[in-house]
């Protein structure tokens, strides 16, 4: 399976893609610094700077065969839904829902997986859901904790999973106890959760957010560190969303 990843950050949501056996055809991220750490982890895969401008013509040109692209994927913007910023919602002008709306109706996915900030419920889920259903997409909406994968810090998720099948669709379950589904749907069971363990590498949190190299005395500048926070304070934890990969691949293969 292939994916677009939009909005790609440092590609966490491509990190958790990986793991499930799903390859990252494209990236798309603005921010010169999360370039930088794209091109170093997936160096031979093409990245877009602007959404304004994505298209699937351009697509195309840089060798992308949007054919292939079974899910669209992206965590977009939080900040107008964020309650740590000023919630303008649709009123701000980083709500790049609907440019990410406009490439799913280009590309036509299988699948869109989008993730957002818990209060995005409260605010703009229904405009979401609307959209996509209006196209044929058969939506369900998750709430899921970074603790209930092994973090230390709890940063509550909503993952939005769309999908353009609707008898794959009601194969679709996720864990029991875990992720609180949208009142909008019927509760649905999910096989049982399971940690992360890639051969004798277990995959772990740490508590603090700081390496554990002391940038300064090294000679990093203060604003690599800046940079650095920034991206890890946005980025999706790959094991948040991994589960919601290993469950579409699973489908898929029906």
């Amino acid at each position: 399976m292939k994916m677009l990843d939009l909005f790609s950050g440092v590609g966490g949501i491509s990190l958790a893609a990986d793991w499930a056996g799903i390859e990252t055809v494209s990236f798309c991220e603005i921010d010169p610094f999360n370039q930088k750490v794209l091109k170093k982890h997936w160096p031979k895969v093409p990245i877009f700077s602007d959404i304004r401008t994505l298209t699937k013509q351009s697509l195309e040109e840089r060798g992308v065969d949007v054919g292939t692209i079974d899910i669209v994927g992206g965590g977009f913007p939080c900040q107008p839904y964020s309650i740590a910023g000023k919630r303008r919602g649709t009123e701000d002008d980083r709500d790049l829902w609907p440019e990410m709306f406009r490439i799913i109706e280009e590309v036509r996915p299988t699948w869109v997986v989008g993730e957002n900030v818990a209060n995005f419920v409260n605010m703009e889920l229904d405009r979401t859901l609307f959209d996509l259903e209006s196209i044929g997409y058969k939506t369900r909406t998750f709430v899921l904790p970074a603790c209930a994968v092994g973090a230390f810090h709890q940063r509550k998720r909503t993952f939005i999973i769309a999908n353009s099948n609707s008898e794959l669709w009601k194969s679709l379950t996720i864990f029991p106890g875990i992720c609180k589904e949208s009142e909008r749907k019927k509760p649905q069971e999910w096989e049982q959760f399971f940690f992360i363990n890639h051969g004798s590498n277990e995959i772990e949190f740490r508590e603090e957010d700081q390496s554990l190299l002391c940038r300064d005395d090294d000679g990093f500048p203060e604003e690599l560190d800046a940079s650095r926070l920034k991206s890890l304070g946005n980025a999706v934890v790959p094991q948040q969303i991994y589960p919601f990969f290993t469950g579409i691949k699973k489908i898929s293969s029906f």
